[in-house]
């Protein structure tokens, strides 16, 4: 005999209102960037009545896509791995010690309090401050988008630190191994959950950010993606067919990494369960 399931007719409705509202955007998107300006006046929702693949060729060319891509990778590239190997040992010094020392627990709601100041109060300062260092450059904005980042990545690492045994670094200490060892050793290979967490939220913000290469970038050859995308906006008019073409070039790489980083988090979780 066949079960008789009941379907739940309210929360279908609703995962199909939500898939909707996520798919129109993409929707919009994409028939856009295959359109010409007088196929958006004459229909904007409507299917392209003749598709014109040759916008992202041109929004290549303008954009000079290539080159921004480059740049946007390396920095992006950069910072992941930087921010990945300074702040774990930044949250696991302030995570092992903060119990025992008010320092490193000053230090904890120090870092966590950054989280509470907004980016254009201190935009000013940092702008001058880069200026002053030459560090106008991808360089500079490599160091300062993983300086930035250590706020909220020092209070995600601690809490899951400080779920870690302290056991295992007790037995690896009377079996002589030094703290930096313990470190790389036993613990960062433990993290690799959170790593792969830090790493995805980073990878997206660093690609996707605008405001900080704008006031810190000032050579055009060493524009980012987000930056280039901001020749599309003229002070009367904008080339949206162009401009959604160069958006959805963009948008490519993070969905691809996206998509294989999501992999990896959930077998990272279970390496780190059955450890």
């Amino acid at each position: 005999m066949k079960e008789n399931t009941k379907i739940n007719w309210p929360i279908n409705i609703l995962v199909a209102i939500g898939t909707l509202i996520i798919l129109f955007p993409l929707y919009m998107a994409l028939t856009i960037a295959l359109k010409d300006p007088q196929q958006m006046s004459q229909s904007l929702f409507g299917l392209p009545t003749k598709w014109r693949f040759d916008n992202f060729a041109n929004a290549i060319e303008v954009t000079n896509f290539f080159q921004a891509f480059r740049n946007s990778a390396l920095v992006t590239t950069a910072t992941v791995v930087l921010t990945l190997l300074t702040n774990s040992m930044v949250a696991y010094a302030i995570g092992r010690n903060m119990e025992r020392s008010k320092f490193f627990k000053g230090l904890y709601f120090y870092f966590v309090s950054a989280m509470f100041i907004p980016f254009p109060i201190i935009m000013l300062p940092i702008v001058k401050l880069t200026a002053s260092l030459h560090m106008t450059n991808l360089v500079g904005l490599t160091i300062l988008h993983t300086v930035y980042a250590l706020a909220f990545n020092v209070f995600v690492y601690v809490g899951y630190i400080r779920s870690i045994p302290v056991a295992l670094e007790e037995a690896a200490t009377v079996d002589g191994a030094s703290t930096w060892g313990t470190f790389w050793r036993i613990i960062f290979p433990l993290m690799a959950p959170i790593n792969a967490t830090v790493g995805i939220l980073v990878c997206l913000s660093t690609y996707n950010d605008f405001l900080l290469p704008l006031i810190i970038v000032s050579d055009q050859d060493m524009y980012t993606l987000p930056l280039v995308q901001y020749i599309f906006q003229g002070q009367f008019n904008t080339d949206y067919n162009l401009a959604f073409a160069s958006y959805l070039l963009a948008m490519l790489p993070m969905i691809v990494i996206y998509l294989f980083a999501q992999k990896w988090i959930i077998s990272g979780v279970t390496r780190g369960s059955v450890k």
